[in-house]
């Protein structure tokens, strides 16, 4: 590990919880240089939700290659994206009865999440957003300002301005109705808020602490957005594309958002490519207003076609993520039921998951002690007392038994 110590960043996170070599990843397990294979929790922070190197997005790729398809093309017409388009309109907008304009902002959640910031402040001819609390939305500067948590936010070196914070669902634990602070304050014209270019929120907040909206909060907040002539955002990044069973985690809630932002898992592969799908009437750039070097990175959109032809053809990934995600909250509801007094929560939608510990130091403790047992799981929360439990989708009800088990017994070990 030298070489990393003297020629890395300090800035390194992960590899210090997991202070291994990984070699090499096959579906849910990642194997180390020593031979020891590890079941994994963390699915690249949601970028794999179809596991590692999948095959059929494998072969898919390897193909594209060998033949010298165009890996880089900015935003020129190629087949890899032509081909990715037609496939995403009718296997996923199309049965959704969803009308979006599909917008190439650059390879990465933040990216996606800048140019909606960017474009709803174009519409509307407003500066200021309502994000919530303990949201996580990027690491640029857009997308911090939106953010809650103050370790991230710090780090900006700048004041963080235009955006101002709203309760999240069940922020006060359900004594305060909701929205009644964001309804007051708007139709207060001596609150001082800013009249709003538009709402961003996460239907699940990951790094947030695994905090699910009900579905009525969410049309709620869609309906009051109508009322008021305000945007509504969707940050999908993390829990679009099936991680809490539909495509859309917003499905749910029969809400269809002015804009939304999809990352991680949409080229299937782990490989960089973000999207930022916008209502056609919102989509008033100029030619080059919004560019990036690497918006049309083709080894994604052949990856992402892939992805979307091998699991979105019908519902059988929804179904089954529905019925796993049933399965790890059967098993953490147990568990907190076998630790009277552990002052444990269960929280979380679909197979984005997570075990909420009163003590937070417990749950790096609980994540230390997993990895000790070959089991690979990230904390989240502001104080980082969630245990996040993200497998991949397509994770084998075998494999999932087995790293529930092992996540039991290190829990276990700490409480």
């Amino acid at each position: 590990m030298s070489t990393f110590a003297a020629l890395e960043s300090e800035v390194r996170s992960y590899c210090r919880g997991w202070p291994v070599m990984f070699d090499t990843a096959v579906g849910s397990r990642m194997t180390d240089v020593d031979g020891k294979t590890y079941l994994d929790f963390f699915a690249g922070a949601g970028a794999l939700n179809y596991g590692h190197n999948n095959p059929a997005l494998k072969g898919a790729l390897i193909d594209y290659l060998q033949r010298d398809g165009v890996t880089h093309a900015l935003d020129m017409h190629t087949v890899a994206k032509r081909e990715f388009l037609e496939t995403f309109s009718e296997l996923v907008l199309k049965p959704r009865k969803l009308d979006y304009k599909v917008q190439f902002p650059g390879p990465t959640g933040t990216t996606a999440v800048e140019a909606a910031l960017k474009l709803a402040r174009k519409v509307t001819g407003k500066e200021a957003m309502i994000n919530f609390t303990n949201a996580f939305h990027g690491m640029t500067l857009g997308s911090l300002s939106v953010t809650g948590n103050s370790m991230k936010r710090g780090g900006a070196g700048i004041p963080l301005v235009h955006a101002t914070p709203m309760p999240y669902d069940n922020y006060f634990d359900g004594q305060v109705p909701d929205f009644l602070w964001f309804e007051k304050v708007l139709e207060d014209a001596g609150s001082s808020l800013n009249e709003p270019a538009a709402v961003i929120v996460e239907t699940v907040q990951g790094e947030g602490g695994i905090n699910p909206a009900r579905a009525e909060w969410l049309r709620g907040l869609a309906e009051l957005c109508r009322r008021h002539d305000i945007l509504l955002i969707v940050d999908d990044v993390q829990m679009g594309c099936g991680r809490t069973g539909p495509f859309f985690s917003f499905e749910i809630a029969g809400i269809q958002p002015d804009i939304v932002c999809l990352s991680k898992s949409i080229s299937g592969y782990g490989s960089p490519m973000g999207l930022t799908l916008v209502k056609p009437e919102l989509d008033v750039w100029s030619p080059g207003e919004h560019n990036g070097t690497f918006r049309g990175y083709n080894p994604a959109f052949v990856t992402a076609t892939a992805a979307l032809r091998e699991y979105w053809a019908d519902e059988r990934l929804e179904k089954s993520t529905l019925a796993k995600g049933d399965t790890v909250e059967a098993s953490l509801t147990e568990l907190v039921e076998s630790l009277p007094g552990a002052d444990l929560q269960v929280k979380g939608r679909g197979l984005a998951r997570g075990l909420g510990f009163g003590k937070a130091e417990l749950a790096d403790r609980a994540a230390a002690a997993a990895f000790e047992r070959g089991l690979l799981l990230e904390t989240s929360g502001p104080d980082s007392e969630v245990a996040k439990i993200m497998p991949a989708l397509t994770i084998s009800d075998d494999e999932l038994t087995d790293g529930l088990d092992i996540f039991a017994d290190a829990v276990r070990s700490v409480v």
